[in-house]
């Protein structure tokens, strides 16, 4: 089987509320999908969302690197060698991990159709069933405490809380808010998205434990190349520390844990380049016994799916953040991971499930 056309389509899905987070504000969900069809009809289906304050990608830049430069170089190149074809992918241009992750969601897709597999069984097969948090975007404290009980009463008893925006003081009490609405029993994640200095997530983090608001985890508490700040905050609170922005490359995945940096890695295709380079950052993890999470950017369900296929194969994956086609106001996929409230499941389905994409659908930007 080869790879006999790449094709890209340009898509754009209005938010149904606004995603906001110490980096951005999310309106609507833009994104590049690709198609890879193959000599014997298979398709195989992959995305790349521009996140150009995380990633440095954009919708120009992700269609350039695989138009211009990836589909090129595999342009007639055969499954039966698809290490080499994976090794193209990662070589082929410098960066640009959102467009890699497209094209190489694509090529599993593929070659886990070619084997008659669900890419989750292919890839390992750990668990046939995952939970998602569900993610409160940073605004007031009363408007994310209204947030929050939305989201327990659809179903969900993890949330992820957005802070690091305004003041130190500020965001406590986002937290304590979020808690007093919503009770103790459900779990809270914080992500800072590199909105703290290492004093102030110390600070604030001693704060929050000192007033027994039950928080799980920090993600992100300093800017993504502090790798001194992260490992001092890591080392001075009780609460775990997750690595997320600090972590692309499998490179910077050893330095992170050779030196104990953070007690938990979060895994996203769309900064490690896609699936092939995110096992290796999990293997080093799970190695050296840290636990990861696999997450996402504002992604439809196309790239989700393959994120969730990724996360489900691995015993060392042991947190999941799936929530972004929740917060879309239209479901372009026909096919793919289904979701029920906080559960989400895998097709029977070879590959990633999808049958097909609407690529007119939300706001269509053409091809």
């Amino acid at each position: 089987m080869k790879i006999k056309r790449i094709e890209t389509h340009r898509v754009a899905i209005p938010l149904i509320k606004p995603f906001k987070t110490a980096l951005r504000t999310v309106n609507t969900a833009d994104s590049v999908i690709i198609k890879i069809i193959c000599d014997n009809g298979i398709v195989g289906w992959g995305e790349a969302p521009p996140t150009a304050v995380i990633t440095g990608d954009t919708m120009g830049s992700i269609e350039a690197a695989i138009n211009e430069v990836m589909a090129p170089n595999l342009m007639h190149t055969d499954f039966s060698q698809y290490e080499q074809m994976l090794s193209i992918v990662q070589t082929a241009i410098v960066g640009n991990a959102s467009a890699k992750a497209a094209i190489d969601m694509a090529i599993y897709d593929c070659l886990s159709q070619l084997c008659k597999l669900p890419l989750y069984q292919f890839l390992g097969g750990y668990t046939h069933e995952i939970e998602t948090d569900y993610t409160v975007s940073v605004n007031g404290p009363e408007e994310m405490g209204e947030d929050a009980v939305n989201y327990v009463q659809q179903g969900f008893d993890v949330l992820k809380i957005k802070v690091g925006k305004d003041s130190i003081a500020t965001d406590i009490e986002r937290i304590k808010e979020v808690r007093r609405r919503i009770g103790n029993k459900i779990k809270l994640r914080l992500d800072a998205n590199q909105g703290w200095g290492k004093k102030e997530a110390i600070f604030a983090i001693r704060k929050l434990e000192d007033l027994d608001l039950g928080i799980e985890l920090v993600e992100q508490p300093v800017k993504a190349w502090d790798i001194a700040g992260l490992k001092q905050v890591t080392d001075h609170v009780d609460t775990l520390i997750m690595a997320d922005e600090s972590i692309f490359t499998p490179r910077q995945a050893l330095e992170v844990v050779k030196n104990r940096s953070a007690d938990l890695i979060n895994i996203k295709l769309m900064k490690a380049g896609g699936i092939y380079q995110a096992q290796m950052i999990n293997q080093l993890a799970e190695a050296s016994g840290i636990e990861c999470m696999v997450g996402s950017m504002i992604e439809t369900k196309v790239g989700i799916t393959a994120a969730a296929h990724f996360a489900a194969s691995k015993r060392n994956i042991t947190r999941f953040d799936f929530d972004a086609p929740l917060m879309m106001a239209k479901d372009i996929v026909d096919g793919g991971i289904q979701y029920r409230s906080k559960k989400i499941t895998f097709p029977n389905e070879s590959g990633l499930g999808i049958i097909d994409v609407d690529i007119k659908g939300g706001v269509s930007l053409g091809k």
